[in-house]
């Protein structure tokens, strides 16, 4: 399986890339987040890659960062995602943000993707929400900053996720916990289950 390419970039498209590597030229779908981090033809770049196997066809999917790869791979698990679907939800911001909008359960940044009407964006939402939690405990427990205990700053953890700060409450309602990081995972398993008011 193909994980990565490094060379030079030979071609350079709105949807696609192609790299020369060792005297093979590699095609890959990217997303417009990953063309940013992509440098103009004659120059060299590294891509992490993700290799689809389909009966008829094989195509190549170029990312970034391993984060928006990993994201990738959780969307195509879903349900009515491919991986084109997948790259256009891409698209639509950084992995960070697609991310959070999923622990926030923001269904309709979903729904402006082309090909993901309601039900599909909810199914991503139910579907992802549990598995992003720990990806996102990490950076936004490093992203508090200043002091305060616990709760408060697992509370601005869950407001910096997208939550209204009375949902943020009510989802650290009868929580314990002496570190942030963990009431934070606890209180977005608890939001995933659906416990929350």
């Amino acid at each position: 399986m193909i994980a990565a390419v490094r060379g030079e970039v030979m071609v350079r498209r709105a949807d696609h890339v192609v790299i020369d590597a060792a005297g093979v030229g590699y095609r890959l779908a990217v997303s417009a987040e990953t063309l940013k981090a992509v440098p103009a033809a004659g120059s060299d770049t590294f891509l992490h890659a993700e290799l689809i196997a389909r009966e008829d066809s094989l195509a190549l999917y170029g990312f970034s960062s391993e984060e928006e790869r990993d994201l990738f791979r959780l969307l195509i698990s879903v349900s009515g995602i491919g991986p084109k679907v997948a790259i256009a939800t891409l698209s639509g911001g950084t992995a960070r943000d697609l991310l959070s909008a999923i622990a926030a359960g923001d269904a309709k940044r979903f729904q402006a993707v082309p090909g993901i009407g309601k039900r599909t964006a909810e199914r991503i939402i139910v579907e992802l929400r549990e598995k992003v939690a720990g990806t996102l405990e990490e950076g936004v427990a490093l992203a508090a900053t200043g002091g305060g205990d616990a709760r408060s700053l697992a509370r601005d953890g869950l407001v910096n996720l997208g939550y209204a700060p009375l949902e943020a409450e009510q989802l650290l309602d009868g929580l314990s916990g002496e570190d942030p990081e963990t009431l934070l995972a606890t209180a977005l398993r608890k939001a995933g289950s659906g416990k929350a008011v």
